[in-house]
């Protein structure tokens, strides 16, 4: 466990997936606010370290055992303490999203008043038992999780829902997070963009259907925008891309996310929540992330909600239809006065 955290900051990161310093501070969090108590044998470096393994490598507990020279039981016990001690942190960890504000000069963002990020689903492979591979079996033919999650302008994640199966269409996922308790909240006059899988109604903001919308078709062809459709797609599509930003960021950093986990569904879920979380943390502490120019490459339950009215449906309507005809003219004007 020592040369895992001692050595130097490359060497922390590329086994932890941190620096020294962010791993320092994950262990005072997770002492101070999770909860976690060392055993009798394992100290809560040793415990931390051994959970960040795991996560990062998706190795099975016999080459775990070996590594940390622990018990296979050991190696499980800690593993789950630090597990439960992690989702604790969830009101500290889950980031408050703030909507673009009328004089943003962020030019990916500015155009999009009142936006509070980007949303989208994610399939997440598991294990599951051969009586339940139907119900898990996405579209593409992968026994999976459908997983939804919505992130902010910086990348780091305001609210996450796992547990749907893969079968689950995203738009029934969204409408189970905005209808449940505690779910995704969106203030009346805020929105999220969302791709064109999902209605476009109030507080989803999706692209026009049928029209070019991938930042690689855009790349690919060569040719600029010609109606404001195309414009707005453009657009759209530049400031969604923090989305899949931040899914590469996720699934990169932890290899847990890539391949069928060794533990049963309840718990897979808990993993990727965790995750999730520990996402935000690193976007947090380690501001100066190597992982970042790899990626580049290629609910809020602690505030007092009591006064604000809140989406309550995903209904599409001919105001919001209309608004998004409207932004999309806006685009073209300026873009041809330019």
């Amino acid at each position: 466990m020592h040369d895992l955290i001692s050595f130097t900051n490359d060497a922390c990161k590329n086994n932890l997936r941190l620096d020294r310093n962010t791993f320092g501070r994950l262990c005072f969090l997770l002492q101070n606010v999770g909860g976690l108590v060392p055993t009798r044998n394992v100290q809560i470096p040793e415990q931390v370290a051994i959970f960040l393994s795991i996560l990062a490598h998706h190795k099975k507990n016999m080459i775990v055992k070996f590594d940390f020279k622990r018990s296979g039981h050991t190696i499980s016990k800690q593993f789950n303490l630090v597990l439960g001690a992690l989702l604790k942190l969830y009101p500290i960890l889950i980031s408050t999203p703030e909507p673009v504000q009328e004089d943003s000069t962020n030019e990916r963002w500015n155009w999009f008043k009142g936006c509070l990020g980007a949303l989208d689903g994610t399939y997440i492979p598991v294990r599951v038992l051969q009586k339940d591979k139907a119900r898990y079996r996405n579209r593409k033919g992968d026994i999976s999780v459908n997983v939804l999650v919505v992130c902010d302008q910086n990348m780091k994640y305001t609210y996450i829902l796992t547990g749907w199966e893969g079968s689950a269409a995203d738009s029934r996922v969204l409408r189970d997070a905005v209808t449940r308790p505690n779910g995704l909240r969106i203030p009346n006059g805020n929105y999220y963009l969302c791709d064109s899988g999902y209605t476009n109604c109030e507080g989803f903001l999706a692209p026009y259907r049928g029209v070019r919308y991938h930042l690689r078709d855009w790349d690919e062809s060569h040719v600029a925008p010609q109606t404001s459709q195309e414009l707005f797609n453009y657009f759209h599509a530049k400031a969604r891309n923090v989305i899949e930003r931040s899914f590469s960021s996720l699934k990169t950093r932890w290899a847990s996310l890539r391949s069928n986990s060794f533990y049963p569904i309840k718990v897979q879920n808990r993993i990727i929540m965790a995750c999730c979380l520990l996402h935000n943390f690193i976007r947090t502490e380690m501001p100066l992330d190597p992982l970042d120019a790899e990626v580049n490459e290629m609910p809020n339950t602690h505030d007092d909600e009591s006064d604000v009215e809140f989406i309550e449906q995903v209904e599409t309507s001919n105001a919001w239809t209309s608004s998004r005809d409207t932004l999309a003219q806006a685009m073209y004007d300026a873009n041809t006065r330019a």
